[in-house]
Formats: C-alpha cells, sequence, structure tokens
C-alpha cells in the first residue's frame, strides 16, 4: 500500500471516529409543541390575504379566503411613522393615485388616505375595487376581526433601522395585549429579528425560520451530520428551490418534521405542485390562490 493510500484511509478513518463520535454524544432535539401548529391535516394559508383574488393586505382579500374556509393568512407587517403596525409587504407605497412614500415615513392616517384597490385588475380585466375603499389595515384590526384564524406574522422592517428595531417589542406588546400567543407564528428573513423578538416571547409562541436558520437546515440534512442539527424554529416556510439547491425533497420534509419542525411551501399558485407538495407530507400551503389550494384538501384528506 503507497503513502498517498495509507493517508487517504487515515483520513477516512478519522472522518468515521468523528461521525462515529458525534452520533454518540449528540441526541436530536425535537422542539416543544406550540398550540397554534397543533392540526390534524394539512393547512391553507392564504398569502396577504389572497392576493389574486382582491387587492392584497386589504380588508375585503382577508374576508374572501375566510369565506372560502381557509385556515389563516400569512401577512407582512411594518412599522409606521407613529409607531402602529400595519398589514403590509413592501417598504414604499408607490401604487396609488394618491402618491408615493415610504411606510416608515407616513403616520397611519397617511397611509389610509391611500387606495389599496387602484392597481387590482380581476380575471375581466376590470378595476373592481378602486375607489371603493380599501385601505391599509392595521394588525390590531386584523386580529380583531378574525379571531379564528392562525396567522403567520412576517417582520419586513430591517433590524438596522429605527422601525425595525422598534417592531420586536411593539409586536409583542400588542400580542400580549389581545392574548393571541395560541394562533400565531412569528418570522422574519432577519434571523436577528426572530431573536430580538423571543426575548420577550421567551418561546411562548411559534416562531419561524430566518434565511440562515434555513441554511443551517439545509445544510445539516444534506451532510452526515444531521443528528448535530437542533432546530432554533417551529416552522419553516420556505419556496421549492433556492437557487440551485431544491428544498422540496421528502426527505427533506421528513428530516424536518422528525425534529417537530413544520413545513410550509411559498407561494404556491398551481394545483398539481400544491397537490405534489401535501403527499411529500407538507404540512401547510401559503397561496395567492386559496380557492385553488382549498379544492384540493378532501382528496388530500381522505
Amino acid at each position: 500500500m503507497g503513502k498517498k493510500t495509507k493517508v487517504a484511509f487515515a483520513i477516512a478513518a478519522a472522518g468515521a471516529a468523528a461521525w462515529a463520535g458525534s452520533k454518540a454524544i449528540s441526541k436530536p432535539q425535537k422542539r416543544q409543541d406550540k398550540v397554534s401548529l397543533q392540526y390534524e391535516h394539512p393547512i391553507i394559508l392564504a398569502h396577504r390575504g389572497g392576493s389574486l383574488i382582491a387587492p392584497e393586505n386589504s380588508m375585503v382579500a382577508f374576508k374572501k379566503s375566510a369565506e372560502l374556509g381557509v385556515h389563516g393568512f400569512e401577512i407582512d407587517i411594518r412599522l409606521t411613522k407613529n409607531e402602529e403596525i400595519i398589514v403590509f409587504h413592501d417598504e414604499y407605497v408607490d401604487r396609488t393615485t394618491d402618491g408615493s412614500g415610504r411606510v416608515a415615513d407616513l403616520t397611519l392616517s397617511e397611509l389610509k388616505a391611500f387606495d389599496l384597490g387602484y392597481q387590482f385588475v380581476n380575471d375581466h380585466q376590470e378595476f373592481e375595487y378602486r375607489g371603493q375603499g380599501e385601505t391599509v389595515i392595521t394588525l390590531r384590526e386584523l386580529f380583531e376581526e378574525f379571531p379564528q384564524m392562525l396567522i403567520n406574522i412576517d417582520m419586513k422592517d430591517s433590524p438596522e433601522t429605527y422601525e425595525g428595531s422598534l417592531i420586536p417589542s411593539k409586536l409583542w406588546r400588542l400580542i400580549e395585549e389581545l392574548n393571541v400567543q395560541n394562533r400565531i407564528v412569528v418570522t422574519s428573513f432577519y434571523d436577528e429579528q426572530i431573536d430580538r423578538f423571543n426575548l420577550y416571547a421567551q418561546n411562548s409562541v411559534a416562531l419561524g425560520a430566518g434565511v440562515i436558520e434555513v441554511r443551517k437546515a439545509y445544510s445539516a440534512f444534506t451532510s452526515q451530520f444531521g443528528h448535530l442539527y437542533h432546530p432554533r424554529a417551529d416552522v419553516v416556510q420556505i419556496p421549492v428551490k433556492s437557487g440551485v439547491f431544491p428544498l422540496d425533497s421528502e426527505g427533506f420534509i421528513h428530516f424536518l418534521t422528525n425534529l417537530n419542525v413544520s413545513v410550509h411551501y411559498w407561494t404556491i399558485n398551481d394545483s398539481q405542485t400544491m397537490e405534489r407538495l401535501l403527499q411529500l407530507g407538507a404540512k401547510g400551503i401559503i397561496t395567492d390562490r386559496p380557492d385553488v389550494a382549498l379544492s384540493l384538501l378532501p382528496d388530500n384528506l381522505a
């Protein structure tokens, strides 16, 4: 046996020993159960209220989705100039006839003047909601209007901004005041924001995974050291693919499910993809078309 071969065998043996040692001392730590995620069947969450059936983030969108029978909503929140939490995705309001501006630089009353229905076009190419009074709503209004709904809340403001530094504490105070801990999930693309929020919540609500946490989970799954991964989230909301990496494999779903982490996919609007993901074991579908998604559930729940 040559010298190079001996070195290769030695490295392989050392790697195997490291794997065996880590396997012996590290046991997977499942996430504790959260009330908001205790559902028997897959769920449908209307993305921004169902943004392809009515103007996104408008009260009419949420009402239409609720009437269809969705289990909950997936929403984004931002903080206004006067520190009100509103249900809104974009950093700027710039899609109405009433001007434009950065959400954080406008008060709630100023934002209420914008027409959310201005740009929305229905299947008949009609602006049916233009001028119909559909305006920005607050998170408080959404909670109070739909006391039965699961609400997945995504904090959009960057932690580096003033509004971003405030929103974790503001959000927790509202949750605590309204006593809605058991029907929400709180998440953000920024892992730092989730950590800040959890300083107040202390794991009393279900937490989503930020971008870094999802990367850690996927890296653990694709390595031989998945047993070393200890999840810091109760649910992951992911696309079917990130760059060149597929996130929709049955193995990855089962890897997370075995750690008591629910897997929800966004934003899925075609029935074939929805059906495939549910068959693979996804626990939730986030969609702009709740009407399409809900039509699939009877077959999947049979």
